[in-house]
């Protein structure tokens, strides 16, 4: 299926931030982007749920797309478009038949071995990560670097490719020069919650420009 990654894919973190998903959405969508993803670890999921519901509706007001982190049942009750799954998560194709052929369907993948499987699932997208150490996800798998994303990139041709982990406006070019043909970043936006809408524009300006 055709999908076009926009270069910067913003997620939320209520907890990094000290806002609410509708907060974080509405200064994402002010700095310019126009895919977000609901990133949501701590909260219950009813409150994530009236959460995610908030961030929708300030979305839908400024027609930015909205992908749900992991809770296909949430994307589902909420009609987002769409779903970011990780690799313990219900399989892709279980997704789709819940979701529907025109949903945002994501996989996040840690080597080139899982990025050649996740091509044959029914996904709009494929993530890899984490590139580079990063304190928002200490647990995760060891970092793949700029070789790893070269090698990705071989392995799944034209796919969707969304790079992860530790990016920053320092690195984020070399990502995309890379292969990649987005990058998702979570601290770089949000770690100074007052900053994030002009980092947002900043970060633009550095993928576009080079």
């Amino acid at each position: 299926m055709s999908f076009e990654l926009p270069q910067l894919y913003p997620l939320t973190d209520a907890a990094l931030s000290g806002l609410s998903h509708a907060e974080q959405v509405e200064r994402l969508i002010d700095g310019g982007a126009t895919l977000i993803q609901l990133r949501e670890k701590d909260l219950s999921p009813m409150e994530f749920y009236r959460q995610a519901k908030a961030a929708l509706r300030v979305a839908r007001q400024r027609r930015v797309r909205i992908i749900i982190n992991d809770r296909v049942d949430l994307a589902l009750a909420l009609r987002a478009d769409g779903v970011h799954l990780g690799q313990g998560d219900l399989p892709p194709d279980a997704a789709r038949r819940l979701l529907g052929e025109n949903a945002i369907i994501g996989l996040s993948t840690h080597n080139a071995d899982q990025a050649r499987q996740a091509v044959t699932f029914p996904v709009s997208y494929l993530a890899i990560g984490p590139v580079f150490s990063t304190a928002t996800k200490p647990d995760t798998a060891r970092e793949v670097g700029l070789e790893g994303i070269r090698a990705v990139r071989k392995a799944v041709g034209a796919m969707p490719l969304v790079a992860i982990g530790g990016i920053t406006k320092g690195n984020a070019r070399q990502v995309i020069d890379a292969g990649a043909d987005a990058v998702a970043l979570i601290s770089a936006l949000l770690s100074s919650p007052e900053e994030t809408t002009m980092r947002t524009r900043l970060m633009f300006q550095t993928l576009t420009t080079g």
